[in-house]
């Protein structure tokens, strides 16, 4: 625990320049000195903003709240900061955090994001997701935001993977405030990290910089949902930024929620078509298929199973055979698809290719 690594953390100025300054110095408490011993010097940038901020009153209250909740702090010169994070020039300099950071650089690291209010489908496609990555030796990162987020991080926990929780606030707040036992979960199990100093309110000016970190951090990040304008569109196009591979769940034409994930996908992003497409992606091998609790199908499913054969049948034509509303039926056809039930071919036909569903 350093008091002048938090105090840097409250410093005024873009991540970029203060990485910029520490190129400089061995660490903070040496810039402190230096400040202190060198008010007059002739700097390549402004000091206003660093001798403004050193009020050591103020910094040793932050630590004591700090010492007091088991806050821990990492920076960039630390082995244990996120690795991939490392890379980039404006990637916070100090993190906070509660948890095992040191799982984030043993692991393959991947983001879910998406919409806060997510549909079924998307909380569908989310828990699949989760579900099947979790006999990978993954880590899923996400925002612990209301909808995709919170699945995602729930997804990975009741399965027994890793997940990391990035906030966009102090890391001793918790918001949203109904996610109260998924931070204390996560805490427990996984790794909460901010770059903010303790107390910070979820500004909103906050969750830029928070999905930058998100990106930063992952090596693939995928949206389930997205609206024309959201949060999870900053984090992928981020992504894109920084040269990561981006994913996209395709979902209903009809949707406002799926306009997002369409663009990207029309843009060039991968489409998420099943497991072996993030598998593959990422060059990991697949290991087969896992023996799972059986999910016992829906009277639904039954009927869209019992009319598919080795023949592909257009959509319009299962959805006026089993009288099934088109947004639900895309649910069920892919739930279906990723248990590797049935298979969608090319023009909307769909065949029969396990008869063992159960």
């Amino acid at each position: 625990m350093n008091l002048y690594d938090i105090w840097f953390s409250t410093i005024k100025l873009p991540d970029e320049i203060k990485n910029q300054i520490m190129r400089s110095f061995r660490d903070t408490e040496e810039l402190w000195v230096f400040l202190n011993e060198h008010k007059d010097y002739n700097y390549s940038f402004s000091t206003k903003p660093l001798l403004a901020s050193m009020n050591m009153e103020y910094v040793e209250k932050l630590l004591e709240i700090t010492i007091k909740q088991g806050i821990k702090i990492v920076t960039k010169k630390d082995d244990d900061y996120p690795r991939l994070l490392k890379n980039y020039d404006d990637s916070p300099y100090v993190l906070y955090y509660f948890g095992n950071i040191k799982k984030i650089n043993e692991l393959r690291n991947i983001s879910i994001v998406g919409s806060r209010l997510c549909s079924n489908y998307g909380k569908e496609v989310t828990n699949i997701i989760t579900s099947q990555l979790s006999f990978y030796n993954v880590n899923i990162v996400s925002g612990m935001a209301k909808g995709i987020d919170s699945v995602a991080h729930w997804g990975a926990v009741n399965n027994g993977a890793f997940s990391t929780a990035v906030l966009g606030c102090g890391i001793d707040r918790i918001y949203p405030a109904e996610n109260r036992s998924l931070y204390n979960k996560i805490k427990e199990i996984g790794c909460i990290i901010s770059q903010f100093p303790t107390s910070t309110p979820p500004f909103a000016y906050n969750f830029p910089i928070r999905n930058r970190i998100i990106s930063g951090m992952s090596e693939l990040i995928i949206v389930v949902e997205a609206e024309k304008r959201s949060g999870s569109l900053i984090t992928a196009n981020r992504a894109l930024d920084q040269s990561k591979h981006v994913m996209a769940v395709p979902g209903s034409i009809f949707s406002s929620k799926s306009k997002g994930t369409h663009d990207l996908i029309s843009d060039g992003a991968h489409i998420f078509t099943g497991i072996e497409s993030i598998l593959s992606l990422l060059k990991i091998n697949f290991v087969g298929k896992q023996k799972k609790k059986v999910k016992r199908r829906s009277k639904e499913m039954e009927k869209i199973y019992s009319i598919l054969t080795d023949t592909p049948m257009h959509l319009d034509d299962i959805m006026r055979i089993t009288n099934i509303d088109i947004k639900l039926l895309y649910e069920l056809l892919l739930e279906m698809q990723l248990e590797d039930s049935i298979k969608c071919i090319a023009g909307n036909y769909y065949v029969k290719i396990n008869d063992d569903f159960q």
